[in-house]
């Protein structure tokens, strides 16, 4: 016979016992239960009772449906007044030897597993959403691509269920929150006037280095080269044009890439390109409202990972030839 039948079977049995269960009842309920290691149960939306006492058997979280039912009467009957009795969907993890009474708190509380996405820094859109996609534990589509530089890269807590729509909708809310507060704190001398536009240029920082201590540099550099009139010549831009936003090149840019005619490309055009080709992290948007003042118009890999600065186009140009000279020796010792 299956759980269904005989919950069915031992209904009228369970409703006549209920009230003189007594001391044993409270016992079994209080016992330490089956399992032997933690397990994790999804009760699906719109789940009666009957259906979550059956999943939780089949789990090995409780030894029996009836069991549990009573012990839902049980320990509904004896709650304070205003304390929650129904029982939550959700995702949830239960520990090794949990009780019914346990179980039950658990799912009245609705203390689910809380699920943890990272957004890392200087992905587009197209690549979050990719990685959205990919998480099992979401729900829905996403059936608009955001804007680059909407999404704030950071990590999300959400609930199994829970839509990526909705995540997107608080990655996007957070970016205008931080940019926002941000904006506000800004440098007076910056020679652009709107939040989206320091948006769009920490978004070429964020892709032109990963080091911390370099960004309000590197930031410098730009804002040196957009005041005086000089063209950005961002790598990153010119990946973003070739790739039409998707993602990474997978391949070295050459100079007939820097000819490749787009907005985006920053060799091509002076000034700011028309939208951010990343989504940018607080720290770039600050480097860039708050920018490290000095004289620096050019940087090119140093070769540790870093970058090496040159005021002038002759320094630049010293410095170009020894990051070839390291690429070079790399190839050399490459298999």
């Amino acid at each position: 016979m299956g759980w269904g039948l005989r919950i069915v079977a031992g209904a009228l049995v369970l409703v006549s016992a209920t009230a003189g269960v007594g001391v044993w009842g409270a016992m079994q309920v209080m016992a330490p239960g089956p399992l032997d290691h933690p397990e994790t149960v999804v009760i699906a939306r719109g789940s009666g009772a009957e259906a979550i006492a059956i999943t939780l058997a089949d789990a090995g979280v409780v030894s029996s449906p009836l069991l549990f039912l009573a012990g839902a009467k049980i320990t509904a009957m004896i709650a304070a007044p205003g304390a929650p009795r129904d029982l939550k969907a959700g995702e949830y993890q239960f520990p090794a030897g949990i009780s019914i009474d346990g179980v039950l708190d658990q799912l009245r509380q609705g203390h689910t597993v809380v699920r943890r996405f990272t957004v890392p820094e200087g992905l587009t859109s197209a690549q979050v959403v990719a990685l959205l996609d990919k998480e099992p534990a979401l729900t829905g589509t996403v059936k608009q691509l955001p804007k680059n530089g909407s999404l704030m890269p950071e990590t999300y807590h959400y609930a199994y269920g829970d839509s990526r729509a909705a995540l997107i909708e608080r990655m996007q809310t957070a970016m205008t929150q931080t940019l926002a507060e941000a904006w506000k704190a800004r440098d007076s001398r910056l020679p652009f006037d709107t939040p989206q536009q320091a948006l769009i240029l920490a978004s070429i920082v964020e892709k032109e280095t990963g080091i911390a201590t370099e960004r309000a540099k590197v930031a410098g550099v730009f804002i040196n080269r957009l005041e005086s009139g000089m063209k950005l010549q961002s790598d990153p831009t010119v990946i973003f044009a070739l790739t039409d936003g998707t993602g990474e090149l997978g391949r070295a840019l050459t100079r007939n890439d820097w000819k490749f005619e787009s907005p985006y490309n920053t060799y091509q055009v002076t000034g700011l390109p028309p939208g951010p080709i990343a989504n940018p992290g607080k720290a770039s948007l600050q480097a860039v409202l708050k920018p490290e003042r000095h004289d620096l118009l050019y940087f090119v890999a140093d070769g540790s990972g870093g970058h090496v600065f040159a005021k002038s186009l002759a320094d630049h140009n010293r410095n170009v030839a020894r990051w070839r000279d390291v690429q070079q020796a790399r190839q050399a010792t490459d298999p």
